[in-house]
């Protein structure tokens, strides 16, 4: 999506409606609340389960271009605000007609996505594959002082 979804474009739509620095809090760039309209809409995500998904997750925060060490997740009020703009303007389905065409165009389509947390399960000790080998898929870790095993 980082290189298919023509973020300026749609950018551009949404940027004549879109608050502009002045009085008040400064808005935050256009570009990063639309990306992060959309994880919440591919990841059926309410306005504060978006805001707590940014927070948990480096991979969602990467595609939003946020770095917490030197600014905020933007939170579910404002996520909401934009929400009600794109709303007011009828934007959002144009928007989303539009990724929908480009992502047809390249014989793809999005479904609705799940997040899921990883689990250590414990798994046969053995590293070596039928070929007597170290299999690269197998890793280990440690949680607490108990070493695991597996995939």
């Amino acid at each position: 999506m980082e290189r298919i979804v023509p973020w300026q474009e749609m950018c551009a739509v949404i940027d004549p409606h879109y608050p502009k620095p002045g009085n008040g809090r400064p808005p935050v760039r256009l570009e990063r609340m639309l990306r992060m309209y959309f994880v919440q809409h591919w990841f059926n995500l309410a306005d504060e389960a978006c805001e707590e998904a940014l927070l948990d997750s480096t991979a969602l925060r990467r595609f939003v271009g946020i770095d917490l060490g030197s600014e905020r997740v933007p939170d579910g009020t404002t996520l909401l605000k934009l929400r009600r703009l794109l709303e007011r303007h009828q934007l959002g389905e144009r928007l989303f007609a539009a990724v929908g065409q480009v992502l047809q165009q390249r014989g793809l389509k999005v479904g609705v996505g799940t997040i899921v947390d990883a689990t250590i399960i414990g798994a046969p000790s053995a590293t070596k594959n039928a070929d007597k080998a170290r299999d690269p898929e197998m890793h280990q870790t440690r949680k607490g002082q108990q070493w695991y095993f597996g995939m």
